[in-house]
């Protein structure tokens, strides 16, 4: 026979779907905190949330008549029609979190609107609701929710220990302290108070979250297109982790999880970070509420997009253009760092001679064109030392000038605004990279006969693989022609990888050329192939370079795309200021 459930029994069911642990119900009262236009949250918490919850706000209230409604299933002021469910701009609408959590716990309602004489309260215990009874709150709404499961053991037998449980409820805060800076929040959790964040912008509120380190190492984005608008802060590669759990992205406000902006991202990450690491980032997106469907599921984090690959395709390009932004670091991060930094005498003031009383070539020898190619523009002073007026801040690069090399790992370089290390090896590689990368999109990757062919030994996978991908191999620039079943010859290399180890760079072109499908080549796997390659041209540790082939790759790092970062992630270069440097020495105390 069938039957109608029980109220009760209905909206634990909804429980079971909407409050999975003490975060959740956390997560449910801070929004209506939020769509209740509150300046002031406090929440406290005992056990992780087990024992209490306790979320006060001074939003606008609820009236005496409308707080049995407020935890009544399905009952809610934030939608009237159909329309409205097409358009949701509030975070709650489904009217059904308070009661869910009334159904589990022991829970008191205070409210007290402006234009009441004074507080109303009602309580629930087990989803049995009191009368409304007066009660002393000054504005706002206080949701205390107390033994969350009491009734419902089952479920509490699944709650993790009461640390764990409370990093999940700390998590929860953050994500919501994130996504309204204009609110002031406190958290409170066994009387100790773990958190206090006073109203800010979003840059600042993003620091006091996660962090000056991370503000460091981050970009700031924001990118307009038709209704979205996409802006925040995305950390450089070197930054990243080994989880995902720095990763914050909010439309209109709402914390999402969505694989189709997380591919987004991952994509635009993919050229400059390890495959095992994550980015971090904290990212805002603003469209019109029409243009998505957050009623997915009870959780309310997942939605759906009316015209997925458009968004895709504008958080794809916003961040990557983003990251592919030569010396952003000292471009972005330096003005954010600004914001707070004491004040300290101008940079420009610091740069003194040339200590070292390096010379600059004014004609580089002959292998820095095997190196750079020779349509490079070095841009080096012609006088023999660098002197103050030289060195005017408005004329320095932004890698500054070479002064010298390191155990011939390191260019060190002096820009306006200290001292600038550099991996040259990473760096020539990224440079090598993004040119063939640039040269196979524009089909002119140019080809290098050699004087006498290379011949190497193969075994029969080689002598296959270089007969049915002979089209492939001439648009890498490569000419590999088979001599006998096991006699392989290299007549021609791309010229800008003349200077590598020919049999070792024709054999691991070979290599990859097995691992991909021809389909794919000039995909998604196209950029791994041309990365070996770039790796065999780089400078190789301990080559001595003279101050012009410093230089020349100092600027063309200056000009390429992404070049902060190694192909495999890695950074390519970092600046001490002159100010830390100071500090190091103590000058001045």
């Amino acid at each position: 026979m069938i039957k109608l459930l029980p109220d009760l029994i209905i909206n634990q069911i909804s429980a079971g779907e909407v409050i999975e642990r003490p975060a959740s119900a956390l997560k449910e009262i801070l929004e209506n905190s939020v769509d209740a236009g509150a300046l002031e949250v406090k929440v406290q918490l005992e056990e992780g949330g087990v024992k209490l919850i306790r979320v006060a706000d001074n939003g606008n209230g609820i009236s005496k008549n409308d707080l049995p409604l407020a935890l009544t299933p399905h009952a809610t002021s934030k939608i009237k029609t159909l329309e409205d469910l097409q358009k949701i701009g509030s975070l709650g609408f489904r009217g059904e979190a308070l009661a869910s959590i009334a159904s589990v716990s022991n829970l008191i309602l205070a409210s007290r609107k402006l234009e009441e004489k004074h507080a109303w309260q009602i309580q629930a215990k087990a989803g049995r609701l009191s009368r409304p009874e007066p009660s002393s709150l000054v504005d706002g709404v206080t949701v205390e929710v107390q033994d969350l499961y009491f009734n419902t053991p089952a479920r509490r037998k699944f709650l993790k220990t009461e640390a764990t449980e409370f990093s999940h409820c700390e998590e929860t805060f953050k994500r919501i302290a994130l996504s309204s800076p204009n609110i002031s929040f406190t958290l409170q959790h066994n009387g100790k108070i773990r958190r206090h964040l006073r109203s800010s912008d979003v840059t600042q509120r993003i620091t006091q979250l996660l962090g000056s380190d991370f503000e460091q190492a981050s970009l700031l984005i924001s990118e307009q297109a038709a209704d979205l608008h996409l802006y925040g802060s995305v950390a450089l590669p070197t930054y990243s982790k080994s989880s995902r759990n720095a990763q914050y992205f909010f439309i209109n406000g709402r914390f999402v999880r969505d694989k189709l902006i997380a591919h987004a991202i991952r994509e635009a990450y993919r050229d400059v970070l390890h495959l095992d690491r994550h980015p971090t980032y904290v990212l805002f997106l603003n469209m019109d509420p029409e243009g998505l469907d957050v009623n997915v599921h009870p959780a309310k984090t997942e939605v759906r997009f009316r015209d997925p690959r458009a968004l895709h395709q504008f958080i794809f390009h916003t961040i990557s253009k983003s990251l592919a932004s030569p010396h952003q670091k000292l471009e972005t991060n330096n003005s954010m760092a600004a914001i707070n930094e004491e004040s300290t005498p101008s940079a420009a003031a610091y740069v003194r001679q040339d200590p070292m009383q390096l010379g600059r070539e004014t004609s580089p020898p002959f292998h820095y064109h095997n190196l750079f190619g020779a349509g490079i523009k070095t841009q080096i002073p012609s006088s023999t030392t660098i002197t103050e007026q030289e060195q005017k801040q408005e004329e320095i690069p932004p890698l500054g000038f070479a002064l010298g090399q390191l155990m011939g790992i390191y260019i060190l370089a002096q820009n306006s605004k200290g001292l600038v290390i550099v991996d040259m090896h990473a760096a020539h590689e990224r440079v090598t990279y993004e040119k063939l990368k640039s040269s196979l999109d524009n089909h002119t990757i140019s080809m290098q006969p050699l004087l006498i062919p290379v011949t190497f030994q193969g075994d029969g996978l080689d002598v296959v693989t270089a007969e049915e991908n002979k089209e492939i191999l001439s648009n890498l620039g490569f000419e590999i022609a088979i001599l006998s079943p096991t006699t392989l010859a290299v007549r021609a290399v791309p010229t800008i990888l003349k200077d590598a180890d020919t049999v070792k760079l024709a054999r691991d072109i070979l290599n990859e050329l097995r691992e991909f499908d021809t389909g794919q080549l000039l995909t998604n796997k196209r950029n791994e192939l041309l990365s070996s390659m770039a790796c065999h041209n780089a400078i190789r540790a301990n080559r001595i370079l003279s101050l012009p082939e410093m230089n020349a790759l100092l600027r063309e790092m200056e000009e390429t795309e992404r070049s902060d970062q190694c192909n495999h992630g890695r950074p390519t270069w970092f600046e001490i200021s002159l100010a830390n440097l100071d500090k190091m020495f103590m000058r001045g105390k």
